[in-house]
């Protein structure tokens, strides 16, 4: 069976940051994947899920109340090997476009200190597994020590 193209980049050499990494057209409309990349693959730990789905329910909810992005988001989700987010945005975009919308999702995150948005039974199916100080601390660290370093390179993975 042939891999996937995510498969074929070499996660060995990827950093923490931003990366464009698909654009796949649906009709006229292009739909651009960004690898939101918070730890380096294979090398740091990676994030528990208790975080990674606060993080979710912070980012998504943020998200799509973006007064310019909110009709153009896709999703905005965990990659399974749990070193960062997808988030998937209608447009041909890069992404040093998304920096200021990434950098207010983040400080959005780290700031915030209330009841995370779903997280009761009736609105999510594992409710109990939230960890706001650990998403708060993750949102700080990728802030501080990635969002700007490689936000103008793509990662366009192979066909």
């Amino acid at each position: 069976m042939k891999k996937i193209a995510s498969f074929t980049v070499n996660h060995l050499d990827l950093l923490p940051g931003i990366y464009a990494s698909r654009k796949d057209y649906v009709g006229k409309e292009v739909l651009t994947t960004f690898d939101l990349r918070m730890t380096a693959p294979n090398r740091e730990p990676v994030m528990n899920t208790a975080e990674i789905h606060t993080i979710e329910h912070l980012g998504a909810t943020f998200l799509r109340n973006d007064p310019e992005y909110k009709d153009k988001v896709i999703y905005f989700g965990p990659m399974g090997c749990r070193t960062g987010f997808y988030l998937i945005l209608a447009g041909d975009l890069e992404s040093k476009d998304i920096l200021p919308l990434i950098t207010s999702t983040f400080e959005f995150i780290r700031d915030f200190n209330d009841e995370v948005p779903g997280a009761h039974p009736r609105d999510c199916g594992n409710y109990l597994d939230m960890n706001l100080p650990m998403a708060n601390y993750i949102a700080d660290r990728f802030l501080k020590n990635t969002l700007y370093q490689i936000t103008d390179k793509n990662l366009i993975y192979p066909e």
